[in-house]
C-alpha cells in the first residue's frame, strides 16, 4: 500500500518526465531525419535527442553558462519539433499498446527515482559539477580547484542544462531508465529486463554508470540484430565512452563490427570521430590532458594540475584496487600471484564481484567456442581489451559492472520467456526497493558496503517531490587572489556556494605546498596553481586547524 501511495503522489518527477520525454523526442526525431538512420522508434528518438543536446550544451558551455535561458529555449524548441514533426503520434500510439508490466516497471522507476541519493559521488562530484556548468560553464583548469571536477562528464553537462526548472532535483537517470524501458518493450528485448532492477540503484542520482550501461546494451542489441546503421551505432558508442571512459570496449566493439562488414562506408565514422574530438578538447580544457584521469599525451598546458596532486590521485586509484588495504610500496612488492589472490579475496561484496567477473569471462569464452559466431568473438576481444586497460590503471570492481549486463543480454538473447522475465524482474525490483526504503537490515548485513550507510529510507516528502539533502554550512576564506568556501563538518561541498573546495583538497594542497589561484579576475577565466608563500602557508594551516579539516579524508 505504501509503495502504491508513494508512486501515485510522486508528481514532481512525473512532471519532469512529461516535459523532458517530448523535448528529447523532438530533437531526436530531427537528428534522425537529418542523418537518415534506420534505427527507428520512440526510444531511439529519445536517446538520439539526448546525444544531440549533450553535444550542443557542451559546445555552448565553452562560452556561456548553461543558465535558465538556455533551458527555456531548449524546452521551447524541443516541444516545437515534437509538434511540428508529429512525434506525438508515435508516443501516443506506443503508450496505448503497452501492457500492465510496462506501467508497473514505470511506477517502480518513479518510486526509486524519488528517493534520497546515496551514491557518494552525488555529493562530491555530480552536484558540484552541475553547479559549475549551470552557473559558470566549462572552466579552463578547474581541476586545479578540485581535481575531481576535471572530469566534467558529458552526462553531467546534459544534466546541468536541465537543472533549473525541468529537473532541479537531478533525476535525469530516471528519464534515461524510462527511455531504456521503452526500448526494451518496443524491441521485445526481454533479456534486457533480467538485470534491469539493478539500475534502480542509480536513478536517484545522475550517475554516468546508468546511461553508460543503457547505451552499451542498446548498441549491443542493435548489433546482435544485425543493424546496418553503422554511423548511428559508432556515434552512440563513442558517446557512451565520453560519458564513462571505462566503456572503451564499446567503441572498439562497434568499430570491429563495422570494419568486418564488407559494406562499410568510412563516412560513418564522422559522427563518432567528432564526438571523440570534442571529448578530448573538453578534457584538455578542464583537466589539461586528453582523458581524465590519465596523465598521458602532455601538451604542456599551463593550467594542468600540479604533479604532486596528480601523483596522489594516481596512487589513490591504485590503492583503491585493493580497497585501500595496502600502501603503494606494498602493492608493488606483490608477485602477480599475490596480486590476483588479494584482488579476488577483497571483503564482500567486492571480492565476490571480482570472482564472478573472472568466471563470467571464462563462461563467455566457452560460449564463443560453442556458438562459433564472429560477432561474439569480436565482443569477447573488446571486453578483454577493456579488462587489460583497466587492470593497468585501477581494477576497481565498479569498473567491470556493465560487463555483467552485457553477458546477461548475450546469454539469454532471444531465449528469455517474457512472462518469466517479468515475474523475476518484478520480484528482484521489489527486493531492491525494500532494501533502499528500509536500509537498516542492509547496513547490518553488508557493513562493508559504504553507500549502504548513507541510505536513509523512506521520507514523507517523497510523496510530492524527490527527496534531497540540505546542509548549507560553510566558511569563506581567501588565499592569494582566490576567495573560496569550505564546507563545515562534512566531506563534500554539494550545496556550498561557488567556488567551493573540499576539505580533502585543502589538505592535499597544504601537503604539496601549492594553492589554486584565479587565472584572471573572474571564475570563468579559469584556474592555475601557484606555490604558497610562507605567509599563505601559515594562513592555510590556520584554516585547517580552525575548521578541524584533518579528520576529513577519502
Amino acid at each position: 500500500m505504501l509503495i502504491f501511495k508513494q508512486s501515485f503522489f510522486m508528481l514532481y518527477l512525473l512532471i519532469s518526465l512529461l516535459i523532458l520525454l517530448p523535448v528529447f523526442s523532438g530533437f531526436g526525431a530531427a537528428v534522425n531525419r537529418y542523418i537518415h538512420t534506420t534505427v527507428t522508434g520512440v526510444a531511439a528518438n529519445v536517446l538520439t535527442g539526448m546525444l544531440g543536446l549533450t553535444v550542443t550544451f557542451t559546445l555552448l558551455a565553452f562560452f556561456i553558462p548553461l543558465s535558465v535561458w538556455v533551458e527555456v529555449f531548449t524546452v521551447i524548441i524541443g516541444f516545437s519539433l515534437f509538434l511540428y514533426l508529429k512525434v506525438y503520434r508515435d508516443i501516443i500510439l506506443f503508450f496505448k499498446v503497452q501492457n500492465f508490466w510496462f506501467y508497473l516497471f514505470s511506477v517502480l522507476i518513479l518510486f526509486a527515482g524519488s528517493g534520497f541519493p546515496f551514491i557518494l559521488d552525488h555529493f562530491g562530484y555530480y552536484v558540484p559539477t552541475s553547479k559549475w556548468l549551470a552557473e559558470v560553464g566549462l572552466v579552463r583548469g578547474i581541476a586545479n580547484l578540485d581535481l575531481v571536477l576535471g572530469q566534467m562528464s558529458f552526462w553531467h553537462i546534459l544534466q546541468a542544462g536541465f537543472s533549473r526548472f525541468t529537473d532541479p532535483f537531478m533525476r535525469l537517470n530516471s528519464i534515461m531508465a524510462m527511455a531504456y524501458l521503452m526500448y526494451v518493450f518496443e524491441k521485445k528485448a526481454w533479456s534486457h529486463l533480467i538485470l534491469f532492477p539493478v539500475l534502480l540503484l542509480f536513478v536517484q542520482s545522475p550517475s554516468p554508470d546508468l546511461p553508460a550501461v543503457v547505451l552499451s546494451l542498446v548498441v549491443l542489441n542493435e548489433i546482435l540484430s544485425k543493424n546496418k546503421s553503422h554511423g548511428w551505432l559508432f556515434t552512440v558508442s563513442v558517446f557512451a565512452f565520453a560519458i564513462k571512459p571505462t566503456l572503451i570496449w564499446l567503441p572498439v566493439f562497434s568499430l570491429l563490427y563495422i570494419v568486418s562488414d564488407s559494406r562499410r562506408n568510412f563516412k560513418t565514422f564522422f559522427g563518432g570521430a567528432a564526438i571523440g574530438l570534442l571529448f578530448i578538447v573538453k578534457n584538455c580544457w578542464t583537466f589539461g590532458f586528453p582523458v581524465f584521469p590519465v596523465q598521458a599525451f602532455d601538451f604542456g598546458f599551463s593550467w594542468k594540475p600540479h604533479p604532486d596532486i596528480l601523483q596522489i590521485s594516481s596512487e589513490t586509484a591504485y590503492r583503491k584496487t585493493f580497497d585501500m588495504q595496502f600502501s603503494v610500496a606494498e602493492i608493488k612488492g606483490f608477485t602477480l600471484t599475490q596480486l590476483m589472490a588479494e584482488w579476488l579475496s577483497l571483503p564482500f561484496p567486492k571480492g565476490l564481484i571480482n570472482i564472478l567477473f573472472i568466471l563470467g569471462l571464462l563462461i563467455f569464452l566457452l560460449f564463443c567456442v560453442l556458438q562459433k559466431q564472429k560477432v561474439y568473438w569480436l565482443l569477447f576481444l573488446s571486453i578483454i581489451i577493456k579488462t587489460v586497460l583497466v587492470l593497468a590503471f585501477s581494477a576497481q570492481y565498479r569498473f567491470f559492472l556493465e560487463v555483467f549486463f552485457v553477458l546477461a543480454v548475450v546469454f539469454f538473447y532471444k531465449k528469455a520467456n517474457n512472462s518469466q522475465v517479468f515475474i523475476f524482474s518484478t520480484a528482484l525490483s521489489l527486493i531492491i526497493l525494500l532494501m533502499i526504503s528500509f536500509p537498516k537490515t542492509l547496513q547490518k548485513t553488508l557493513p562493508n558496503f559504504r553507500s549502504g550507510t548513507f541510505m536513509t529510507g523512506l521520507s514523507v516528502k517523497q510523496l510530492i517531490k524527490p527527496a534531497t539533502f540540505k546542509l548549507e554550512r560553510f566558511q569563506t576564506h581567501q588565499i592569494g587572489n582566490l576567495k573560496f568556501n569550505i564546507v563545515e563538518a562534512y566531506f563534500y561541498s554539494f550545496d556550498t556556494p561557488l567556488p567551493a573546495i573540499t576539505p580533502y583538497a585543502i589538505k592535499k594542497y597544504d601537503e604539496a605546498g601549492i594553492f589554486p589561484q584565479l587565472k584572471g579576475k573572474t571564475l570563468s577565466e579559469g584556474f592555475v596553481w601557484k606555490k604558497l608563500s610562507k605567509t599563505d602557508q601559515r594562513k592555510l594551516k590556520q584554516i585547517i586547524q580552525k575548521m578541524n579539516l584533518e579528520k576529513y579524508g577519502r
